[in-house]
């Protein structure tokens, strides 16, 4: 068959579809951890331990993805995202079948090692597809469909939940209904050795150098933003049952609720970065995660917590394509699979940190007062961001040493 090009709606679609496998491997099974930890409760530290069944993939993708970027550079992107796609079905769906907690644990491990080259393969591939605004615009759809994707895993793991914890597992075999469309669609591109014009990005520098500076900035940021949003991912069901006894479908409703309004903030991605540079919209996300979170450690009841979601999600939305835009128009052509896995190693790492950080937090304070504080925190950092924004601006401008 003749290569289709990157404007094909059909390529357009395997992308999209493809990246909806990253928010999947934790996110399905969320609704399931009260009922894991109760089917587990006699083995030490199990409460700890179902936890990290969500997250542990976390761990694997921090592992992997800087292995995944040395690959995608060196041998190409659409490889590595075949046999990452085909593992990824079996690993993920093996914990229907597992009746170890410790042998669940090693599957969602392998999980992680795949989640790390699907990210990292997509999210490249879209990086050399399109350039400007064109790739501002698939980023942002990326995200979204990413985050609706998480809306429809969600709410749908957290119905089977409800009939059985084991069942949700199941979702993770739709990979393999994906791997066709990768393995015929997509195409490896022809990639230039030096960093192409990029007439969309006017505020960083038309140099090859990195500016190390601002590489700490944006991988930094994407490491605090995942600590937080996993808050809603890990504790949330926890919350809302001892809030209302919130039921696993209701939980899942709730956190799905979140991924919706962020993916419909994320199409509108493009739009905003027309308005605003990447700093300003990395402090008005920080400043809506802090809001939200704020609001939801003030609820009493189930309904209330849709509201500081909703702000949440919306921050959620315009984050996680601005920093997938600034760091592909950042670095040459040549560093852009391991400068993605890079990005990818501390979005992982965030999550897998999550509930390491925020356990022994809730369990000190609570998790509404938890929740309060994260929401202070980020509030503090995003008038930290506006108030240094004259130094910012000049890391976009010049060249870090």
């Amino acid at each position: 068959m003749n290569r289709l090009n990157s404007n094909s709606l059909l390529v357009r679609i395997t992308l999209l579809i493809t990246s909806t496998l990253t928010v999947m491997s934790g996110a399905t099974i969320a609704p399931s951890l009260p009922a894991m930890q109760t089917y587990f409760s006699e083995m030490s530290n199990a409460d700890y331990l179902v936890r990290l069944t969500l997250t542990i993939p976390a761990l694997f993708v921090v592992i992997g993805a800087p292995l995944a970027g040395l690959i995608v550079d060196r041998f190409g992107r659409k490889p590595l995202l075949i046999i990452s796609v085909l593992i990824y079905g079996l690993a993920g769906s093996s914990g229907f079948i597992l009746d170890s907690l410790d042998q669940i644990l090693i599957g969602r491990a392998l999980l992680g090692l795949t989640v790390a080259g699907i990210m990292t393969s997509t999210t490249t591939l879209i990086a050399d597809y399109y350039l400007g605004q064109a790739r501002a615009k698939y980023m942002g759809l990326q995200a979204a469909f990413m985050n609706l994707g998480g809306v429809v895993f969600l709410s749908s793991g957290g119905f089977l939940a409800d009939i059985n914890w084991r069942i949700p597992f199941l979702i993770y075999l739709l990979a393999l209904l994906i791997l066709p469309l990768v393995v015929l669609v997509l195409y490896e591109p022809n990639r230039h050795l030096t960093r192409r014009p990029d007439i969309y990005d006017t505020e960083l520098p038309q140099t090859d150098p990195v500016p190390i500076k601002l590489l700490i900035l944006i991988y930094g940021s994407a490491l605090i933003s995942q600590i937080v949003f996993y808050l809603i991912i890990v504790q949330m069901p926890f919350y809302l049952q001892s809030l209302g006894n919130a039921s696993a479908s209701q939980s899942g409703l709730a956190i799905a609720f979140t991924t919706l309004f962020s993916g419909l903030t994320a199409i509108a991605y493009g739009k905003v970065k027309a308005q605003l540079n990447f700093t300003a919209i990395l402090t008005l996300s920080f400043a809506l995660f802090g809001i939200g979170y704020i609001a939801i450690g003030a609820i009493s009841s189930y309904s209330q917590a849709f509201i500081g979601l909703a702000i949440a999600g919306i921050g959620l939305g315009l984050i996680m394509p601005n920093f997938t835009v600034w760091l592909s128009a950042l670095v040459p052509d040549a560093m852009r699979g391991r400068a993605l896995g890079g990005l990818t190693t501390f979005f992982f790492l965030g999550q897998f940190l999550s509930p390491i950080i925020s356990q022994p937090l809730s369990q000190r304070v609570g998790l509404n007062t938890t929740y309060s504080l994260t929401g202070c925190l980020m509030f503090l950092l995003a008038v930290l961001l506006l108030g240094m924004k004259q130094q910012l601006m000049t890391l976009n401008t010049s060249p870090s040493k």
